[in-house]
């Protein structure tokens, strides 16, 4: 029998994805926790769970940690994160924690069970560009208390120079001078620091900055 635990503090929520996730299998047991403690003592009791899938937007705990604890804590038991905040720099950051897929909240009933069916089978689940939102100043960000590395959020070392010379106002051309590289080069840069943040301007690149305490004490 398939073993399925959902994390979800919204009763509502968790509910509706209890009743939907029953439809994966003929046999599936979905087991429900509304806060990350909980989320814990079922996971010690319940045997082997096949996927837990995981809100960012915990209370007590930050969404970020919480993976990582389950990862290192159960790191044979796959986890995919369902949330609304699925812009590509929250995508990032759980991917790379280890996740084995970001769901959007956004989803259909449909195209949910088809991206758990990917995890299940063995997949890392990552939306497609068109499915994702974009951050932009009035974007909602998941809680969290920790800095975040530029790598952590898909930034090469390069790119990460680049974006710190930004956020201190730098124009491409003052950036190009500051790291010896052409203007055009930059502008290569950039564009791919925008998409790697979800977000398509500089203003909006530093709004994703700030909101996600991207530390670049190392870049230099």
């Amino acid at each position: 029998m398939l073993k399925l635990l959902v994390v979800e503090d919204h009763a509502l929520v968790r509910e509706g994805l209890v009743r939907l996730l029953a439809q994966v299998e003929g046999e599936t047991a979905v087991l429900e926790a509304p806060d990350f403690e909980t989320a814990l003592t079922v996971l010690d009791n319940a045997g082997d769970v096949d996927l837990v899938l995981l809100d960012l937007a915990l209370p007590g705990i930050d969404g970020f940690a919480g993976l990582d604890i389950l990862r290192r804590r159960y790191p044979a038991m796959p986890v995919a994160v369902v949330s609304a905040f699925d812009d590509g720099t929250t995508i990032n950051r759980v991917l790379n924690l280890g996740a084995s897929g970001f769901i959007p909240k956004a989803y259909s009933g449909e195209a949910l069970l088809a991206a758990v069916r990917e995890v299940l089978a063995g997949n890392i689940y990552r939306p497609s560009g068109g499915q994702r939102a974009q951050l932009d100043d009035q974007t909602p960000l998941p809680p969290h208390k920790v800095s975040v590395r530029p790598d952590e959020v898909g930034l090469t070392e390069r790119q990460a120079q680049v974006l710190a010379l930004m956020v201190r106002g730098l124009s491409n051309r003052d950036i190009a001078e500051q790291l010896d590289l052409s203007e055009g080069t930059v502008k290569i840069h950039a564009t791919a620091v925008f998409k790697a943040l979800g977000v398509s301007s500089r203003t909006q690149a530093l709004v994703a900055v700030a909101r996600y305490g991207i530390d670049f004490g190392n870049v230099f």
